[in-house]
């Protein structure tokens, strides 16, 4: 599989980097844990050797599987984790409420405190069983918090090699210029798909410009472009995907029949439609890489598999014909 450089580093990403948040059950509705470090194996066996998780993603339990699947295999692969959405504490600005994968109740804070990122950095490197992070990210802004504070923390620990880089997730424009001001940041980690193309506006320029990696998260939207969740689906009480706006009566439909009329792409080439989607994104101006998240090897392969051929022009331009007539109600 393809790599690329992230940033200014010298650190070489797999362009479809796996991401391990559906593998901590927390808001999916529950995951397999053998499907789940065997899925890890498949990815690194295929060439997908970046693995994106983060600190809350089923607090601390992704990290933890993930440490225990790359037992041995650590030189393989590079490690992304992220942090500041605390669950342990009420520090910082309160995001939202919860149940954890024991149903019980807890209650997310933004959070990026000098001492409260050094102090998760510690924690992650133990549920990671490693003794450096490759990639270490704010994962969402914390109004209560200085930027140049949490970029502090962050020069402390590069300083300390406990992290090899560090980077920002779901940064506005405006956010990126003033963390960039404080610190050389690698990458900003963002919504990007077929469906959420916002930062084709600004964000993207400003990265290419400033060579900051634009890692592209949820390039699936969250399930509903491979075409297999059709309307009228009912999701899992604890599943996050029932309240989000593509998926309501209406849009879901509209997006069936946009993947209906792309299909016949992915059919001549003998791909699904995932792979086709996800290829589609890699190659967007400014994108450096999709993350693609997998519960069992088998999505694993169909993700890998996106990498594997080049959309041509005529191709492309067909997608962007249909992707404009498209239009959702939010």
């Amino acid at each position: 599989m393809e790599h690329r450089q992230l940033g200014q580093s010298e650190i070489q990403l797999s362009s479809i980097t796996f991401g391990a948040w559906a593998i901590g059950g927390w808001m999916w509705g529950g995951a397999d844990k053998r499907d789940a470090v065997a899925a890890i194996h498949k990815a690194v066996d295929v060439g997908m050797t970046s693995i994106d998780t983060a600190a809350i993603y089923g607090q601390g339990h992704s990290e933890s599987i993930v440490g225990e699947a790359l037992e041995g295999r650590r030189h393989e692969v590079e490690i992304l984790t992220k942090f500041g959405l605390r669950w342990d504490t009420d520090r910082g600005q309160h995001y939202f409420d919860s149940t954890d994968n024991q149903g019980r109740p807890i209650s997310i804070h933004r959070y990026a405190g000098k001492a409260s990122v050094i102090e998760e950095c510690e924690n992650s490197l133990k549920r990671l069983r490693t003794d450096y992070i490759d990639l270490y990210q704010h994962h969402r802004p914390d109004p209560t918090t200085p930027i140049e504070e949490t970029m502090e923390a962050l020069g402390i620990l590069l300083e300390q090699g406990k992290i090899r880089t560090a980077g920002v997730s779901n940064y506005s424009l405006d956010e990126t210029k003033q963390a960039l001001a404080a610190l050389p940041i690698v990458c900003n980690q963002v919504p990007y798909s077929m469906l959420e193309r916002d930062i084709e506006d600004d964000l993207a320029p400003y990265c290419q410009e400033h060579r900051i990696s634009i890692l592209a998260y949820s390039p699936l939207q969250r399930g509903i472009l491979t075409g297999k969740i059709k309307p009228g689906h009912v999701f899992a009480d604890t599943d996050h995907r029932s309240d989000q706006y593509y998926f309501q009566p209406g849009n879901h439909e509209k997006v069936m029949d946009f993947l209906a009329e792309i299909q016949p792409i992915a059919d001549q080439r003998g791909i699904t439609l995932s792979q086709l989607v996800i290829n589609w994104t890699l190659h967007r101006p400014g994108i450096t890489i999709a993350l693609a998240g997998a519960r069992d090897p088998r999505q694993v392969e169909e993700n890998a598999g996106a990498a594997d051929f080049r959309l041509s022009p005529n191709e492309t331009e067909q997608i962007d014909t249909a992707l404009e007539q498209l239009v959702l109600e939010r």
